[in-house]
């Protein structure tokens, strides 16, 4: 599915592009897009507590999708996830099936950290149309705030290097180094240092949303990246 290649200082790109691309794996859990995998069980299927969704009305005046479209969304979680929610342990499950060649678990956490908006363990229907909606349908500028938002592990408001170096190596052990067999064990390392000294316009250590977002925009790869997968639904 991915096809791009870890040359130069690529591997930011890989990093935007994974991300939308994460989208469309959790589009499987829905029962949307068939990858031909095994499913999924959700342990939250025994939960006695169960989750109900917001009014579909205004989930449609929150997010990008008709109402058509929600109810579609929705009757596919319910059916997967009847308790109404995910938790982490099924993102690392799902991902841990399509990346078999890899270690998806470090960047399952991130990820399920990033849609988890409010911090309580659990990506409810409401986080999942959320997030989903800005990564499909969002302008560049919602994207790449969602993005930065992953990239800032300890949600300070900054992205340090090694923030940064966590998630590509994350991205790099899902991946697989067999995939890759070229890359050296320490490109992630020097990739990140490149890409962080251009980001880091006022060179303080810290990347901030303002130089993140405009690093971005001169990216031609990363703009292209932004666009594959809009009205995949």
């Amino acid at each position: 599915m991915l096809t791009l290649e870890w040359e130069s200082e690529g591997l930011q790109t890989v990093g935007i592009v994974v991300i939308i691309c994460a989208s469309l794996k959790l589009l499987h859990l829905l029962g949307l897009i068939d990858f031909s995998q095994d499913s999924v069980e959700d342990e939250l299927e025994m939960a006695t507590v169960r989750h109900r969704p917001e009014a579909l009305e205004l989930l449609e005046a929150q997010s990008k999708f008709t109402k058509k479209e929600l109810q579609i969304l929705y009757r596919g979680f319910k059916n997967e996830c009847p308790s109404g929610v995910v938790n982490e342990e099924t993102f690392k499950e799902i991902y841990s099936q399509f990346f078999p060649q890899g270690d998806s678990t470090t960047y399952a956490h991130f990820l399920f950290n990033a849609f988890d908006t409010d911090h309580n363990g659990a990506v409810s229907f409401e986080d999942f149309i959320k997030g989903l909606s800005i990564l499909l349908r969002g302008t560049v500028q919602e994207k790449l705030n969602w993005a930065f938002n992953l990239y800032d592990i300890n949600k300070d408001g900054y992205i340090t290097k090694e923030e940064m170096l966590d998630i590509m190596k994350a991205i790099y052990d899902m991946m697989g180094k067999c995939t890759y067999p070229v890359l050296k064990e320490d490109a992630p390392r020097q990739h990140v240092e490149t890409f962080f000294q251009k980001m880091d316009k006022n060179k303080d250590g810290v990347v901030t949303i303002d130089e993140f977002i405009e690093s971005c925009q001169k990216d031609e790869n990363i703009m292209r990246s932004m666009q594959l997968f809009e009205n995949v639904i």
